[in-house]
């Protein structure tokens, strides 16, 4: 069985502090994807870079306190990608691949746009981009976990108050339409094709009591090829503790590590 967690931090050593890592040696899983590392390598303790007898890569973002994504895995990759060779995307550390024998793992953090147009046009020419290169990875014939915080809904079953949010970045027409295009294609919402009418809500607002309401929004996904969706066993949402204003996504695939 292989075991995945997928994970926006929301600052890691902010996480490591909230328990985090106590909580990760105990899950045991086989591959971790974080999201929003704020840290540069420099300013991140040495015990969560060797953490557990993991093999990690870490790609941070240039600004400081700023992005970044990581993963660890219990076994050395074959190859690491870093970027997607794209100096606007890069610079934000957005982007880390893992390629194994049988499939690729990928730790991806999509832009926010809440923030206003500038961060919007930021979001939208990475959804440009990135399109194309998925549309490649599905016909290549690979095998693909896609890890991450994709910050959009897709669905008015994927965050509480929809109607409210229409208009609101993260649950945008052209967004929607977007994510929705890639399972259309065969990608697989591989949470939602265990749980059709299960929210399952993985990020909420720190304004009010979001998250003791569970005001929430559905805005992580593993996202996978065909084949290996259909291996999946379980998929847990962990709200026990608290590490982000992110809850970690837990995945059981039937696949040999």
């Amino acid at each position: 069985m292989l075991k995945v967690i997928s994970i926006n931090v929301n600052g890691i050593r902010s996480a490591n502090n909230k328990g985090l890592f106590d909580w990760l040696l105990k899950e045991n899983a086989d591959i971790i994807c974080i999201q929003e590392l704020k840290a540069n390598l420099k300013d991140i303790p040495p015990e969560l870079i060797k953490f557990n007898g993991y093999y990690s890569e870490f790609h941070p973002a240039q600004k400081k306190g700023y992005s970044g994504v990581a993963i660890y895995s219990k076994i050395k990759p074959d190859n690491i990608v870093v970027g997607l060779n794209n100096t606007r995307i890069d610079d934000e550390g957005r982007y880390l691949q893992f390629d194994f024998k049988d499939f690729s793992v990928i730790s991806l953090y999509l832009p926010s746009g809440s923030s206003g147009p500038e961060k919007q046009a930021n979001k939208f020419h990475f959804m440009d981009f990135y399109k194309p290169l998925l549309q490649n990875k599905l016909k290549s014939g690979r095998e693909y976990i896609i890890c991450g915080d994709w910050n959009i809904a897709h669905q008015e079953i994927d965050l509480k108050n929809w109607k409210g949010n229409l208009k609101n970045s993260g649950f945008l027409p052209e967004e929607r339409q977007w994510i929705g295009e890639l399972f259309d294609i065969g990608f697989v919402d591989s949470y939602r094709s265990l749980y059709k009418d299960t929210p399952g809500y993985t990020w909420w607002s720190n304004r009010g009591q979001a998250y003791a309401k569970d005001v929430g929004w559905r805005i992580d996904y593993q996202i996978t090829t065909p084949n290996i969706a259909k291996t999946l066993k379980k998929a847990t949402i962990f709200k026990e503790i608290k590490f982000s204003d992110h809850a970690p996504l837990i995945m059981e695939y039937d696949i040999i590590f």
